[in-house]
């Protein structure tokens, strides 16, 4: 398979096989494990997450887009969020899921929720094995055009309102209103956003000189966890412009973020962080080294009706990852309610041996967000917030022979620090702290560790 850039991480294609009907149904590409979900009578939800932090302005957006129920269902939903300045938001839906389109190879994706009422002829791309490309119909004034991917060139003379994602390029125009969710807006109508970038990868989930990972491990290419969860680009910069409200904010190389979830449910209760936006770490043209941090844990769904409580901190810096997960090593967490995060992550198993703190604090009072949920579909079920003052530090870890215990070594990260990360809570009951420990449980633990450990003998023996 050929990448669309070297960063290209698993799973960024779609999970699920599109009912749009500009995309070939009968493609093999569309085979595995989890492409026969129109199939299934269970739940199924697939969403992406892109976050923009312009730093010089203080402002932060996130442009979240989810599929409800390929095969339509009474909680079928094609869906975007955005959230934006001040922490407001907007959000607009349709319950055909035969307007969102995806590829399975790549990141490529999108909805047109509504055409500009003229005729059009317009070029539709579909995911096969011969990328062959086909013409969509001229349309009369105010008909459905079977359309997938437009030439960015000329979509917004075609779109009135949607999105169109691709490995390089998101743009689109989202109107400010609900549409029709099921559950009332607890927001005014704030008007509308459109917005037009370009994306250049920084990190994906890995080094950079290696072969990228999945999030979860290699057993995420597998129906066993539940749900499943991918960041796609831990680190990138943008270009482009991004118009809220009447305001339109240009910008150059601004930190740019992207991950996705896919599943039957969002986790029972969840938390996570993220930033790549600390002081004097994001002008890659001055010479300053790229630092990015994705922290999250919850309580999710493994086979035999069981459930288990997991968390990880992983950090990007200069072209190295550094991944504090639960087979790994160690993860703590402390997590208030709303207003604190602070999370300790220790990596004993992998190729460095690290430590790593991260703590965040949000005075802000957030912004509700919908997430799938099983049996309401999208709803109100999280919270989240761009203003937030985050303190990140790292070390290496050595072994020390009196101690027989690794300790701290060298100080790679002291007190980075930002006040733009993004956090969020979800799901509950949240009536206390929540104070935990990753406890993966066996054989899961040991099967995901297994290419490490794979790994660590090649290089005892010398056979890299």
């Amino acid at each position: 398979m050929t990448l669309a850039y070297p960063q290209q991480t698993p799973h960024s294609g779609c999970h699920f096989r599109p009912t749009h009907p500009g995309v070939s149904s009968s493609s093999s590409s569309f085979g595995g494990a989890f492409r026969n979900h129109n199939s299934r009578t269970k739940r199924f939800f697939e969403g992406w997450y892109y976050r923009l932090t312009l730093k010089e302005q203080n402002v932060s957006f996130a442009i979240i887009v989810s599929i409800e129920d390929p095969q339509p269902s009474p909680l079928s939903l094609s869906c975007c969020q955005i959230m934006g300045p001040n922490d407001e938001y907007i959000v607009q839906a349709d319950t055909d899921p035969t307007k969102f389109w995806a590829w399975q190879q790549e990141q490529r994706l999108g909805c047109t929720f509504e055409f500009h009422n003229h005729d059009t002829t317009t070029t539709a791309m579909t995911d096969t094995d011969t990328d062959t490309t086909t013409k969509a119909t001229n349309s009369s004034p105010g008909s459905t055009k079977t359309t997938t991917f437009i030439d960015p060139d000329t979509y917004k003379s075609i779109v009135k309102t949607g999105f169109q994602i691709t490995p390089h390029r998101i743009q689109g125009i989202i109107e400010g209103n609900d549409g029709p969710l099921r559950t009332p807006s607890i927001y005014p109508n704030v008007g509308s956003c459109d917005f037009d970038m370009s994306i250049t990868p920084v990190s994906g989930w890995g080094d950079t000189d290696q072969p990228q990972k999945s999030t979860a491990g290699w057993l995420a290419k597998y129906s066993v966890f539940e749900p499943h969860w991918q960041v796609t680009l831990a680190d990138a910069r943008a270009t482009g412009t991004i118009r809220w409200k009447n305001t339109t904010y240009k910008f150059q190389d601004a930190p740019f973020y992207a991950e996705k979830n896919w599943g039957g449910a969002f986790p029972l209760k969840w938390y996570w962080t993220q930033c790549n936006s600390f002081d004097g770490y994001y002008y890659l043209d001055k010479g300053e080294k790229p630092l990015a941090v994705t922290a999250g844990g919850g309580t999710r769904k493994i086979p035999f009706g069981q459930k288990e409580d997991l968390g990880m901190v992983s950090v990007h810096y200069d072209g190295i990852m550094y991944e504090a997960t639960p087979w790994l090593g160690t993860m703590e967490w402390d997590i208030a309610p709303w207003g604190q995060w602070n999370m300790t992550g220790r990596s004993t198993k992998g190729e460095r041996p690290f430590e790593v703190q991260l703590y965040s604090i949000c005075d802000m009072p957030g912004v509700l967000l919908r997430a799938p949920t099983e049996k309401d579909g999208m709803v109100y079920f999280c919270r989240d917030s761009f203003s937030t003052n985050t303190t990140l530090s790292l070390w290496e870890l050595i072994w020390d022979d009196e101690r027989g215990q690794y300790v701290r070594g060298r100080t790679i990260i002291h007190e980075a620090k930002s006040t733009q990360a993004a956090v969020e809570v979800g799901g509950g009951p949240w009536l206390d702290k929540w104070k935990g420990q990753s406890q993966m449980k066996q054989p899961f633990k040991g099967l995901v560790r297994f290419p490490y450990r794979i790994l660590n003998l090649r290089k005892q023996f010398k056979l890299l």
